[in-house]
């Protein structure tokens, strides 16, 4: 009963999905390579019917203590994609592990497009 009465005095932390989501899609756009992020089909279907502002190429799921990331990218043209992936994948761990406390326990990456550097995505 002692240890029940301790856990409602301290309280818990909850951090939301979309916190989460806005970290890593932040440190996602500060990696050198990356042009974009890709919203995808049902992303922009889910924009316009719901009118809510859907974090563009980041699914994120948050438990307790772990959280796991997929990521939708489209990368600059003549950038080895593995490198620049794996680079994202580090940035995206060491943003999120940092700011919230949450272990990152995977970083998936799918590269959906490539974007010549003249090009505004």
């Amino acid at each position: 009963m002692a240890e029940q009465i301790q856990q409602l005095e301290a309280g818990n932390i909850k951090i939301s999905n979309d916190v989460v989501g806005k970290i890593a899609g932040m440190a996602a756009l500060e990696t050198p390579g990356i042009a974009a992020m890709s919203g995808g089909l049902s992303e922009g279907w889910a924009k316009r019917l719901s009118g809510k502002n859907v974090q563009k190429g980041v699914s994120v799921e948050v438990g307790q203590l772990e959280a796991a990331i997929d990521l939708r990218i489209i990368v600059v043209y003549e950038t080895p994609i593995h490198e620049v992936s794996r680079i994202l994948q580090q940035n995206v761990r060491e943003a999120v592990e940092s700011m919230t406390g949450l272990r990152v326990v995977e970083v998936n990456v799918k590269v959906e497009g490539v974007a010549f550097k003249d090009d505004a995505v």
